[in-house]
């Protein structure tokens, strides 16, 4: 449905901090589902852990929040420009069910649960072999900077 040229475009995250590889599906105003393939070279991997390598679960939550920002661009109709950012406000119910190693494909699964104010809630789950690994609620909003 989206390749990564169709997400460079939507999300202003680059490498080393671009966690979505892929957009499965996406259903307008509703839900996403996305890819994040996890590496063994990936950076964070060296220090998280050495001889042990887990992917930090911020980070799983990051991939969760940029698959949500991609849903609520598409909603919106809108892409990140100089002038808005999409920011991530907050964080809730967050669990961590598994750990996530390199190897994994991991499955960004995101559900608008509500709209008020400008604030965007999204119900989050972040699996691996339809296992989940992660699940929260997240908040974000979209702010002008410039």
């Amino acid at each position: 449905m989206m390749d990564i040229q169709a997400i460079l475009k939507q999300l202003p995250h680059r490498y080393p901090f671009l966690l979505v590889d892929r957009v499965l599906e996406l259903e307008r105003n509703t839900r996403i589902k996305a890819i994040k393939n996890v590496t063994f070279n990936e950076p964070f991997f060296t220090g998280h852990f050495p001889g042990r390598p887990v992917m930090p679960g911020v980070l799983i939550l990051e991939a969760l929040a940029q698959a949500a920002g991609l849903l609520a661009f598409d909603a919106m109709g809108q892409v990140p420009d100089e002038n808005n950012i999409y920011y991530f406000v907050g964080i809730d119910s967050a669990r961590f069910k598994r750990p996530v190693v390199p190897g994994d494909q991991l499955a960004l699964e995101i559900t608008i649960d509500r709209v008020r104010g400008g604030i965007w809630k999204f119900n989050a789950v972040a699996s691996v072999d339809g296992e989940v690994a992660a699940e929260a609620q997240l908040m974000c909003t979209m702010r002008q900077v410039g």
